[in-house]
């Protein structure tokens, strides 16, 4: 059986959980524009970011990317991670548990 959820239903913001309790980590993440999430990492994840609308700067490390819409990313979870949101901005971000290969 599948699960199906329209992302314009979840609610919370700046984070709502797609799937709760469930894996991988599904998260949609809305940002107004100007909006950012504090610098963070996920050491235990690999990360999937697809901005569905906007566009924002994301910043790893010492590294910054523009990503607007459409744009996929993909990044090791320890990585410091901090998006910024140049415009108002939904992104849907899998969180993987990382592999032990």
């Amino acid at each position: 059986m599948a699960e199906v959820v329209s992302i314009g239903d979840l609610e919370g913001t700046p984070h709502a959980n797609v799937f709760p309790d469930a894996e991988p980590k599904t998260i949609r993440l809305t940002l107004d524009a100007g909006e950012a999430v504090a610098a963070h990492d996920h050491p235990d994840r690999e990360i999937v970011l697809y901005l569905i609308e906007g566009a924002i700067e994301l910043t790893l490390d010492d590294e910054e990317y523009d990503l607007s819409a459409g744009d996929v990313v993909r990044f090791d979870g320890r990585r410091e991670v901090s998006p910024r949101a140049i415009e108002p901005s939904i992104a849907l971000i899998v969180l993987a548990e990382r592999s032990s290969d």
